[in-house]
């Protein structure tokens, strides 16, 4: 196995299967995989770990749990980027 393999992130692995930059994408689907969100609840939860691992007094479990809320956090953050350059790209029209 390669050094490379062993220090790529899950955030680096999605960025090759989905391209934020890539095409192909339409503009429906785009504007629908903007609108997934954390809801409130958990947006206050997360916001709740942030604070604690500031202060140092996360659990372990609490500190495995903020980092699946990041992992999944920035999953949203690619999708959203995807879906953003979806809808800034001009149409191609037939000549």
């Amino acid at each position: 196995m390669s050094e490379l393999a062993t220090v790529l992130t899950e955030t680096e692995i999605l960025e090759q299967a989905i391209e934020p930059d890539g095409t192909g994408m339409s503009a429906e689907a785009a504007r629908a995989l903007l609108g997934f969100r954390f809801k409130e609840s958990t947006v206050a939860r997360i916001n709740e770990l942030a604070e604690k691992s500031r202060q140092g007094t996360l659990t372990p479990t609490e500190r495995a749990l903020l980092e699946r809320y990041q992992r999944v956090g920035n999953f949203l953050n690619l999708i959203h980027a995807k879906a953003r350059c979806a809808l800034n790209e001009p149409t191609s029209s037939a000549s």
